[in-house]
């Protein structure tokens, strides 16, 4: 196909999904007062609320990844959005924590597919050099979601609850699922026939993540995704009204614009990946440099800075997207046979950290009291912001000790510069 061809069959309608996944995941730290008052939570219950979206999303990854490999996202992708649709509807009507609850996970289930077919889709109708801008347009849209969670949901609220903006989404989910099955082409035979030839079985995950290069990056960056995910869908927010002491308006203000430097970001970052590998330098040390100073950022939060609450917040979502560079590395280091099976394997595990990191989060700054308004007190936050940062610096000190240490130099692993000839073919 043409590049336009590519763009408005293939990459429009598959980003738009992701889109729609990051609004809906993003959505509770905007609602999340008008969750609270109505359903009288404390903090570990929103935390558990929120995050029971990042559970059912990971319970996803598996069968919906051997189903794109075998099957393709054009036929994957329609049903699994319908199934969110009707999620969102049930979400919309619950009127206790338990039905919202699992309205959220059946969400989260219907969604688990969105970012691995969009990935699917690219990886097998552009080309691997191009792979690290593309995705991070892909990130991008998944940032222009998240941003929407915010001021534009706040006025939408203006002329509507938060059971009407449920209703919305999940007409929107529906209207996306009958797009994809109209525009999208199918999987290329070429593409798909190394997939359906082989099982979908566990041997074929097994073998994804024995891969070195899966192993690595999954070792540095992997802790730092989940922390990004968990912590900017929702704990921004309280952080911003708990500590930083600002107004419900200035909260979704700065979580907008915190969103919105996602898509710079992410569009940052996969041209500094591609500029990086044409000098020689693998990705996996973009992701290293991107992670320590992600990790900086939060030592920010643990110190209280003080000087500027507000940039810490916007800053925090802009390096954060550092941590979707491992879908590029993956996406370039495996055959085309497997790349649905290690956005799966990936997916897998980082929203099943996510979950853990989101809930978590919402256990520790439970070990306080709140005060009349159910505001955390600072040291809550402190200490739980230096339990992710020690969480992380394990696989960065891991990383530095492997490449720059003590260790043979034999046992490095080469990764494709983005330059076509040194990255692995795909087939079309």
């Amino acid at each position: 196909m043409s590049g336009r061809a590519v763009f408005m069959l293939v990459f429009l309608p598959f980003a738009l999904g992701h889109y729609l996944s990051s609004l809906i995941r993003t959505v509770n730290a905007t609602l999340a007062p008008q969750l609270m008052a109505a359903l009288a939570l404390t903090s570990g219950q929103l935390g558990l609320l929120t995050s029971a979206f990042f559970l059912a999303f990971a319970l996803a990854q598996l069968p919906v990844g051997m189903a794109l490999d075998r099957w393709g996202p054009a036929r994957v992708q329609p049903p699994m959005l319908l199934l969110a649709a009707l999620g969102a509807l049930a979400f919309s009507g619950g009127r206790d924590f338990a039905e919202l609850l699992v309205a959220r996970a059946l969400i989260g289930l219907g969604l688990g597919g969105c970012f691995m077919s969009a990935v699917k889709a690219v990886s097998t109708w552009i080309a691997p050099a191009r792979l690290p801008s593309v995705q991070g347009y892909l990130i991008a849209a998944g940032g222009l979601g998240a941003a929407s969670a915010t001021l534009p949901v706040r006025l939408a609220l203006h002329y509507t609850d938060w059971r009407g903006l449920f209703v919305g989404l999940a007409a929107a989910a529906a209207c996306l699922a009958l797009l994809i099955w109209l525009v999208a082409p199918s999987t290329p035979p070429a593409s798909s026939s190394s997939s359906t030839a082989r099982p979908a079985s566990l041997a074929v995950l097994r073998e994804v993540f024995r891969h070195p290069a899966f192993r690595e990056v999954a070792q540095l960056v992997m802790v730092p995704h989940m922390v990004f995910f968990g912590i900017q869908g929702l704990w921004i927010s309280r952080w911003l009204s708990d500590v930083a002491g600002f107004s419900e308006a200035a909260v979704t203000y700065l979580l907008y614009l915190g969103m919105a430097a996602v898509i710079f970001g992410a569009i940052a970052v996969g041209m500094i990946t591609e500029w990086a590998g044409r000098r020689g330098v693998a990705p996996i040390s973009v992701a290293a440099a991107g992670v320590a100073l992600f990790i900086a950022v939060q030592l920010g939060f643990v110190l209280n800075w003080a000087p500027s609450f507000q940039l810490l917040s916007v800053v925090f979502t802009l390096v954060g997207t550092v941590t979707g560079i491992e879908y590029a590395i993956v996406a370039q280091s495996l055959p085309p046979s497997l790349t649905g099976r290690g956005a799966t394997c990936l997916n897998l595990l980082i929203f099943l950290g996510a979950f853990a990191m989101q809930a978590g989060f919402g256990l520790v700054l439970g070990c306080w009291r709140p005060d009349a308004l159910q505001h955390y007190p600072a040291q809550a936050y402190q200490v739980a912001f230096g339990v992710l940062v020690l969480l992380q610096l394990r696989g960065l000190f891991l990383f530095a000790r492997r490449r720059w240490g003590a260790a043979p130099q034999s046992g490095r692993i080469d990764y494709p510069s983005g330059n076509p000839a040194t990255s692995p073919p795909i087939t079309r």
